[in-house]
């Protein structure tokens, strides 16, 4: 009993040991060397050239007014939908806040996952929290649409060509800046 035992630790450390070969392999594969020559290539760049002096961080400074802009309670908005056959801005509801892109992730998309040999590793794609992959783009958007019969506000489902709503709507052919209905 004691000899297969033996057997079997040195067959597993036989396999550790060829995956371990791999990792080592990995710096002298072809991608390997490149990634090693991209690295010393950016750093001399990086090294001549410098980061770009920024002083006052403007586009930052937009940005987080942007974002805190958005985060308002009860932002109330006008969502209008563009009508090839009309050629024109068409009103499609009042809605809340703004669409938000089909693709946008609530959790992070990916995960890394370490291999047994701690120098390699993959990237996977990650599930929402629905259990769903969501994609890496789409040309989708949800709106949140104040229902027009009623004081509800529900996500509205909103691509180039298809519009999926959870009531009736109420679609009027006045263009964007006439505000009369």
């Amino acid at each position: 009993m004691n000899s297969r035992v033996g057997i079997a630790c040195l067959v597993v450390l036989a396999v550790l040991g060829l995956m371990g070969d791999d990792c080592d392999n990995h710096e002298k594969s072809s991608d390997g060397v490149q990634q090693t020559q991209q690295e010393k290539l950016l750093a001399e760049g990086t090294s001549q050239i410098g980061m770009p002096a920024i002083k006052n961080f403007r586009e930052r400074k937009l940005m987080k007014d942007i974002i805190e802009l958005r985060d308002q309670e009860g932002l109330s908005t006008y969502t209008y939908v563009w009508s090839d056959f009309k050629g024109t801005w068409i009103f499609f509801c009042n809605s809340i806040g703004y669409g938000i892109p089909y693709a946008a992730q609530f959790t992070n998309p990916q995960k890394i996952v370490y291999h047994h040999c701690n120098c390699d590793h993959s990237v996977l794609a990650q599930a929402d929290p629905n259990g769903l992959f969501s994609p890496a783009s789409a040309e989708g958007t949800w709106i949140m649409c104040k229902d027009p019969k009623g004081d509800k506000v529900m996500p509205v489902y909103v691509e180039p060509r298809l519009i999926v709503s959870p009531f009736e709507l109420i679609v009027s052919s006045h263009t964007a800046g006439d505000n009369s209905k």
